[in-house]
């Protein structure tokens, strides 16, 4: 039931398709495909770039030492046999961890190296940083804004992203040429809008489910590049398709992708804005 499903929507996307031009789609990595491979580490963003992936999203959080290290949750324990605590930890204490898989934690300094002999590649970097007082604030947003453009392609997208708006307007404020993005866990929604504009930032992340084409068609409007999420399956990413997203956030990345160039071919991944 669920593969008729699949070809039934497909189908009549392609044949909406038909009468329009074909769909341009940032199709991105989600902690570099964390549903794939071992999430956020090196291995995961080298193996997803050889199949092909060029959009990732990561998350930064400080150590005690004041290092940026890529890690979506505040402890170790989910990924690893440690349980520590990174904010709490150095580097040098971070660095003899390895995760259950193998791999070690990875470093902001170590991914923008990588990062650095990948032209066109387009990436999210999260900031993790909403408990941080205004001092660790703006030492984070600095050495992360530094570290992550120092050595950047020229035609790589870097975008600095947050749940959390006094991170961005510190971003703003430290880097006025910082490409920003809000994100909000809930459907697109007129205030949704309005907190982006007032905030003064051109793209807007939201939640996938509840959000309706008229209101990404509004947001579109209002002069936003609209991104949504969670992406965890071929389904996600068509219906994000059929919603007008410019960005498409994905856990599968991978495998939607092989599917959208065997299934979607008027779909164009990978598109910078």
């Amino acid at each position: 039931m669920k593969k008729i499903f699949v070809f039934a929507f497909t189908l009549l996307l392609g044949l909406a398709a038909e009468a329009q031009q074909a769909r341009q789609v940032q199709h991105f990595a989600h902690r570099a495909s964390r549903f794939e491979y071992d999430e956020n580490t090196l291995e995961a963003f080298q193996a997803t770039y050889d199949k092909g992936i060029r959009g990732y999203e990561t998350d930064i959080r400080l150590t005690a030492d004041g290092e940026l290290v890529i890690s979506h949750d505040e402890t170790l324990s989910r990924l690893t046999p440690s349980d520590g605590n990174v904010e709490n930890m150095t580097r040098k204490e971070i660095s003899k961890v390895r995760t259950d898989k193998g791999n070690k934690i990875l470093f902001v300094d170590e991914l923008a190296k990588w990062l650095s002999k990948r032209d066109g590649v387009y990436v999210e970097w999260e900031m993790k940083s909403g408990a941080y007082d205004d001092a660790r604030l703006k030492e984070y947003c600095d050495k992360l804004y530094k570290t992550a453009m120092k050595n950047k392609p020229a035609n790589s997208t870097y975008l600095f992203t947050s749940f959390d708006k006094r991170t961005l307007r510190m971003m703003q404020q430290l880097h006025p040429d910082a490409d920003l993005m809000l994100i909000i866990g809930r459907p697109i929604s007129d205030d949704c809008i309005n907190q982006a504009l007032e905030l003064g930032v051109k793209r807007l992340a939201c939640n996938m489910g509840g959000t309706s084409r008229d209101m990404v068609l509004k947001a579109k409007k209002a002069g936003l590049i609209v991104s949504l999420w969670p992406g965890q399956s071929i389904e996600d990413f068509q219906l994000g398709v059929a919603l007008g997203a410019d960005a498409l956030c994905c856990d599968k990345a991978v495998e939607v992708m092989e599917f959208a160039k065997k299934h979607m071919p008027w779909v164009k991944l990978s598109y910078h804005k």
